[in-house]
């Protein structure tokens, strides 16, 4: 299954909802500061201020504009929430998977490690699988000020190492940087020992050898952050990670806005969410194309029985998640059930 939104389609919608918007209520306008899991280099953050920061204001005629801050760039990567419920930002785009620690739920719901083959599926749980209304639930239950606008992943993510890691044994006693909660939980199932650091420091942990490999990113973003030139046996397609991306904004700045206003901000993330999984992907295989004509870097790719076998080890470890809250028991079952409406998972 997957869903793409093309930019045709995406002008006729923004048209239609111009249409209507000069009926909304007079409101100031309003610059969302919004704090991303990107750090200034990514690929992905470049993409968007250049081709779609710019299509907002002109879909809401000016009347909402928004600025992409680098990870770190206001609070600590795992303060978004709360700094959005406070009014501190005004939202955040950013991996969910950062807020496993609150609950197991944000884990299962950042990113189902060995879940999904591709970015599509991913966002459509979120789109038109219940996924987008199980992360506001969360919200509503952590009692935080935070709407939910969307969510999904833009990539299924390479694997950086400085090592050749060619199937599911190789992953012993090696040191992989992962995100506490679900990752970091089936890299230490699978042998490896998983170091928890945020990513602006994952180019000078490999570099020092404090790591071996890394759950990092994109190939796309990999690469701009010049992971390749240290890490020379990235593995692609990932093995592992297609991690939600969130965009929320706090309730009182939602509320704040023309209803037609809302619906334009939300037609536009799923517009902006689809032409860039389409660039990153499309991005990707180019570098990896030039990257295995070259000498410098070995490209691995997994083969179907490691990456199996990988899966059943990710498997066991979804189920002990699921055990962590009635939260966390919601938020698998809802991916259970969209597995199994796809065919990645067997009907009972």
């Amino acid at each position: 299954m997957t869903i793409r939104i093309n930019h045709l389609a995406a002008g006729l919608t923004a048209a239609a909802l111009l249409g209507f918007s000069g009926a909304a209520q007079a409101q100031d306008p309003v610059n969302l500061k919004i704090q991303t899991a990107a750090t200034a280099s990514h690929f992905s953050l470049r993409y968007l201020n250049e081709n779609w920061v710019p299509r907002l204001a002109k879909m809401t005629e000016g009347r909402v504009t928004v600025e992409f801050l680098p990870n770190g760039a206001v609070v600590p990567h795992r303060d978004t929430p709360d700094a959005v419920s406070m009014g501190i930002l005004d939202g955040d785009y950013t991996s969910v998977m950062y807020f496993a620690g609150r609950d197991p739920a944000f884990a299962l719901m950042g990113d189902l490690t060995a879940g999904y083959d591709s970015a599509d599926q991913t966002q459509a749980f979120c789109s038109i699988g219940g996924g987008r209304e199980m992360l506001q639930k969360i919200y509503d239950e952590e009692g935080l000020d935070v709407h939910v606008v969307g969510c999904g992943a833009y990539s299924r993510e390479a694997f950086v190492s400085k090592v050749p890691i060619r199937g599911v044994a190789d992953l012993k006693g090696k040191k992989i940087r992962a995100p506490e909660g679900l990752a970091s939980a089936v890299f230490k199932a699978a042998g490896a020992t998983p170091v928890a650091i945020p990513g602006s420091e994952v180019y000078t942990s490999l570099e020092k050898g404090v790591i071996d490999a890394a759950d990092n990113s994109a190939y796309s973003n990999d690469k701009a952050n010049g992971m390749h030139d240290i890490a020379k046996y990235p593995i692609f397609p990932g093995i592992h990670s297609t991690p939600f991306q969130q965009l929320t904004l706090s309730n009182s700045v939602w509320e704040g806005m023309s209803e037609a206003d809302q619906e334009i901000l939300t037609v536009w993330y799923e517009a902006a969410i689809n032409d860039l999984r389409r660039a990153v992907d499309q991005h990707d295989r180019e570098l990896v194309a030039a990257d295995r004509a070259s000498d410098d870097i070995e490209v691995i790719d997994w083969s179907q029985t490691d990456r199996d076998a990988f899966r059943e080890i990710a498997m066991a470890e979804w189920e002990k998640f699921a055990a962590g809250s009635e939260l966390a028991r919601e938020a698998y079952d809802a991916h259970v059930r969209f597995l199994k409406s796809i065919g990645l998972l067997a009907s009972d």
